[in-house]
């Protein structure tokens, strides 16, 4: 569902991401982690057609998102790590808002608001206004609009920031239920571990390793070792 083909970003003389090749296949979560400036939202942005690549190129859905951006966004809900909310909305006029860019059908618009609303426990603030909102139903409100116009693909850039234990718990529950593909970036290791199909570690803008965690065991010969220890010695950072 994702495929990029030496997908690089430069920025002046920084390189970001450095002839990246990864793919990730139909309804796998698969972990995207690196260091702080190891070039993890760069990468984001540049699947979701948010910024160009400088070379090389990403396929969404086996279309270049290059060459046919349009059809490679639909298939695509796109999270970011700091989403932007029209405050002065309620949650139920920011989703119908959201469904009105995507041009879905009216009826077929109210039956999936509905839906949303409900399956992240939304549905009794439907009616507040945004700015009245916590951080954590925020977040829960940008994942409804992004499930919204049912896409195939979701790309999320730390997906639990903000939300307390009930919360993380709710959203690792629909990400395992729901049968999309899901690219996720995160600095949280224990998620990244227990929800993730294979993960992807990058360092300076280069992928230093990919694969399941017995794959990564098996590259650093530590066949016990949990994923904290593993990203820190693979990235080459002592642990403590």
């Amino acid at each position: 569902m994702i495929k990029t083909e030496n997908l690089t970003k430069r920025f002046g003389d920084i390189t970001a991401v450095d002839s990246l090749n990864i793919e990730v296949i139909k309804g796998e979560i698969f972990g995207f982690l690196g260091p702080n400036g190891a070039g993890k939202t760069t990468t984001i942005k540049m699947l979701a057609g948010i910024i160009p690549p400088t070379s090389g190129t990403a396929y969404i859905g086996g279309y270049d998102i290059i060459k046919e951006p349009i059809k490679a966004k639909k298939l695509v809900g796109f999270i970011p790590d700091q989403p932007f909310l029209y405050e002065k909305l309620t949650g139920y006029e920011f989703l119908r808002f959201i469904g009105y860019l995507y041009n879905i059908d009216g009826k077929k618009l109210e039956t999936n608001i509905e839906l949303y609303l409900e399956l992240f426990q939304l549905k009794d603030w439907a009616t507040e206004l945004i700015e009245n909102f916590s951080h954590g139903m925020k977040q829960r409100l940008v994942m409804s609009a992004a499930f919204l116009h049912e896409p195939e693909i979701i790309i999320i850039d730390e997906p639990m920031v903000g939300l307390d234990p009930k919360g993380i718990q709710l959203v690792k529950d629909i990400f395992r239920k729901k049968e999309v593909t899901i690219f996720m970036s995160t600095h949280t290791l224990p998620i990244a571990e227990e929800i993730c199909d294979r993960i992807a570690i990058i360092n300076e803008g280069k992928l230093v390793a990919i694969g399941t965690m017995d794959n990564l065991r098996e590259m650093i010969k530590e066949g016990e070792k949990r994923l904290e220890p593993l990203f820190l010695k693979i990235t080459e950072k002592e642990i403590i």
